[in-house]
């Protein structure tokens, strides 16, 4: 499992989700549209009514939390419909909340080849960074520089890269990778997450003022993020 998971992007919460059109709808809810057609166009007729229950049940067992039911209930699933996308998604955002890195490995490289979208590279980076796989954390991280992603994705990118180059005892290069340059008064969530690590960051690098800046700036919109109080306090001992 990676060093001080705080220092990642997916440490609880809604991170790990489905991109921009939400999957998960939870329990007396109705299935979107958009998703019943997508499992249409894909599913063999006579497979598409047990896919469908299936991917229901799947889905409100992810948002109750159940990844391992929800991964379990999954996998049935892509055996029915093997080219849906959308079910090879929240599998792989199962196993990946569930710690079954090899199976989310395997199928967040197979939901991006199906749809070439990029915005689950950050979860890959750290699942390859959980099974201590370094030189492939790497690879992505130079092929997602290539292929690029929406601004959200490239935050949590450099979340997940700095702190595995915090792991790597390289703080220069993670310091490059995750300095801000400048603090926004309206962060988004991905900002804040990349602040904290940057003052990680700093703080490593001995470089206290820089750090204590960044903890009051995450402090004033998010004081009760994990790990914040105690960064506070090992930079205000001068210890990390």
């Amino acid at each position: 499992m990676p060093t001080d998971r705080r220092n990642v992007r997916h440490n609880g919460g809604d991170d790990a989700r489905p991109r921009s059109r939400r999957i998960v709808t939870g329990k007396g809810t109705t299935m979107p549209r958009w998703l019943r057609e997508d499992i249409t166009r894909v599913t063999r007729k006579d497979r598409l009514e047990e896919t469908l229950y299936l991917l229901d049940s799947g889905t409100e067992a992810f948002a109750d939390g159940r990844y391992r039911k929800a991964y379990a209930v999954l996998s049935k699933t892509k055996e029915l419909s093997p080219r849906a996308d959308a079910v090879r998604e929240l599998l792989a955002l199962s196993a990946y909340r569930a710690g079954m890195w090899k199976e989310a490995l395997a199928e967040l490289r197979t939901f991006r080849r199906l749809t070439g979208d990029t915005t689950h590279m950050p979860i890959e980076m750290d699942v390859l960074r959980a099974l201590r796989r370094g030189d492939d954390v790497r690879k992505v991280w130079a092929e997602f520089l290539e292929l690029g992603g929406r601004p959200e994705t490239v935050k949590e990118a450099k979340v997940v890269y700095g702190s595995f180059l915090i792991d790597e005892h390289d703080l220069q290069g993670a310091w490059k990778v995750v300095n801000p340059k400048k603090l926004t008064s309206t962060p988004f969530e991905e900002d804040l997450r990349q602040w904290f690590v940057a003052a990680r960051t700093a703080a490593l690098l001995g470089d206290r003022e820089t750090a204590l800046r960044l903890i009051r700036a995450i402090d004033s919109h998010d004081p009760s993020m994990p790990g914040l109080e105690e960064l506070r306090s090992s930079v205000s001992s001068g210890r990390d």
